[in-house]
């Protein structure tokens, strides 16, 4: 799983010129589902997004996690993360989830996120969704929560 995740004084998203989820203060994090995911990716993504510390402590340091500030969460659906944008001037989606996939896993960590913290909002999948922010620094990062079996495939034994 692939998110971007962008510091927030405000987010919200709009679908058919209706507010959908909305926040204040926190995170705004643009998710992508890959072929390979299943829920243990998601769990620990949801985990680095609560946790990584982006927001400022008491000596202007980026010390504090969303957890430690108490902001809000706003998940945003978003497959075009997971393009391959390597070559050529078309990104390839064969590495994105199918719909369906995508759909169920992006419901159980919205879900879990709703579980394990007190202020989330979402997007909702498949829809035209209008997605407006003020970015806070600006802050931006990109997480990624790749399968086990894949971690490795990159390294080179001596």
């Amino acid at each position: 799983m692939i998110t971007i995740i962008q510091r927030v004084t405000q987010s919200n998203v709009t679908v058919n010129h209706k507010i959908i989820g909305e926040i204040g203060h926190g995170i705004m994090a643009l998710v992508a589902v890959e072929k390979e995911d299943t829920e243990q990716e998601a769990d620990r993504l949801l985990e680095r997004v609560l946790n990584y510390r982006i927001f400022a402590d008491d000596n202007d340091r980026m010390n504090l996690s969303l957890r430690d500030t108490h902001g809000g969460l706003l998940l945003i659906p978003q497959f075009t993360l997971a393009a391959d944008t390597e070559k050529g001037n078309r990104p390839s989606f064969t590495s994105a989830a199918p719909p369906e996939q995508g759909r169920q896993l992006f419901q159980y960590l919205t879900e879990k996120a709703k579980n394990h913290y007190h202020s989330v909002a979402c997007g909702e999948f498949g829809a035209d969704m209008k997605v407006l922010l003020i970015n806070d620094g600006p802050v931006t990062f990109t997480l990624r929560a790749r399968p086990t079996h894949l971690h490795h495939r990159h390294k080179v034994e001596l």
